[in-house]
């Protein structure tokens, strides 16, 4: 019996054998397949940070000064038509200012139209082709708080401010139609310098306006001043303000100037823009070098007797946005640039003047103003006498 359970035992071995073969090699299938079939974990990709950078912005602004249009402007300007052009009286500017990211300019007198009936001193009222010639040009900043503002009562300023209206690409101030207007919070934008613009006067010509409607000319006082730049100034670079102030046809800086240029200096204003005097006055740095200040940038154009006041100065100035790597920001006016403007005219004894033209100085001789280098030494040694360094060429030329 031994034997016959040892020969079944080895019957059975074989299949026992074949048995752990196929679990072996099923189990073997098996695993490779859920192997295969096995998702494949993804590898994490680290996302690299950007890396941050230094960033530089700046713009250029080119500034001039009063447009103070006379009858000898206005009927040059007259064609046979009864319509008014003065672009070729500004068409050796228009290459130079439209080289620049900003060009301002104070429209001294009301842009009242034809339709009031145009006028010249003592109350002007002009033709709005006037505004049309120096857009033409390039400018595109205009003040418009001035002592002629209320010249043609609120009539006339409600006309000004209807033109510009139909200019919404330019930028002005000092002239509303109402409060709300006036007091609105305005804050625009030159590559990615964010800035303020402000227009006040100091004078008004014993002309103020209607109580209750300030708004029609923004007159001057600290308070209101205080009030405007605080809205603003943690909102934006930059904050310019156009000052009408300063004593006519004096060629120095006055008490009243000095005074209120510390004060706006000290709310933080960036550039003060001064004009009024009709003639050019010194430029400075004021504030340890934060606020650059221009006295007074005289007449660009005009018809006035005398080279003082048909001299203006064009100025220009390089706003700098610096950006650290820890996004701090600084900003800085710096590089600025002087030229003189001088307004050319065929001019005669007992007539009207005739053929009105710009000119800057480098653009003049002998025979365009007698004697104009003489004057060119003497306009440029009054607006450096507060700041040495000045330079004396445009850049955008």
């Amino acid at each position: 019996m031994s034997r016959k359970r040892k020969r079944r035992r080895l019957k059975k071995k074989p299949i026992i054998i074949l048995l752990i073969l196929i679990l072996l090699i099923g189990g073997g299938v098996f695993g490779y397949k859920k192997y295969v079939n096995k998702p494949k974990k993804e590898k994490k990709v680290e996302e690299k940070k950007p890396v941050k950078t230094e960033k530089d912005y700046e713009f250029k602004i080119v500034m001039v000064g009063d447009a103070l249009i006379h009858y000898g402007l206005y009927a040059d300007a007259k064609k046979s038509d009864g319509s008014y052009d003065f672009k070729p009286m500004l068409s050796n500017l228009k290459p130079i200012i439209s080289k620049y990211d900003l060009a301002y300019y104070n429209q001294e007198t009301i842009l009242g139209g034809t339709e009031m009936g145009l006028d010249s001193y003592p109350c002007f009222n002009s033709p709005q082709e006037v505004g049309d010639a120096f857009i033409d040009a390039g400018f595109d900043i205009v003040s418009l708080a001035t002592n002629h503002t209320m010249d043609k009562g609120e009539k006339g300023v409600l006309r000004s401010v209807a033109y510009w209206k139909k200019h919404p690409e330019i930028i002005t101030s000092g002239q509303w139609s109402s409060q709300e207007e006036r007091d609105k919070v305005r804050i625009y934008e030159k590559n990615n310098i964010k800035y303020a613009f402000f227009s006040y006067t100091m004078w008004n010509n014993g002309l103020p306006t209607p109580y209750g409607k300030d708004y029609l000319n923004n007159e001057y006082s600290q308070e209101k001043a205080k009030a405007d730049i605080e809205k603003v100034r943690d909102q934006v670079d930059v904050v310019m303000v156009a000052m009408h102030w300063g004593t006519e046809y004096s060629l120095g800086v006055s008490y009243e100037q000095d005074r209120e240029t510390k004060f706006l200096s000290e709310l933080g204003v960036d550039i003060i823009i001064g004009a009024h005097p009709h003639v050019v006055e010194p430029v400075e740095y004021v504030n340890n070098g934060k606020t650059l200040v221009i006295y007074s940038l005289g007449n660009v154009i005009s018809d006035q007797d005398g080279t003082e006041r048909l001299t203006g100065l064009m100025m220009e100035a390089t706003v700098k946005k610096h950006v650290d790597l820890e996004d701090n920001e600084t900003v800085s006016v710096v590089d600025p640039k002087a030229e003189l403007v001088y307004t050319y005219a065929n001019r005669h004894t007992g007539g009207y003047n005739k053929n009105f033209k710009l000119y800057t100085y480098r653009q003049l001789n002998d025979k365009l103003l007698p004697g104009y280098k003489s004057y060119y030494n003497k306009y440029r040694q009054i607006v450096s006498s507060r700041y040495k360094e000045l330079t004396w060429r445009l850049s955008g030329e």
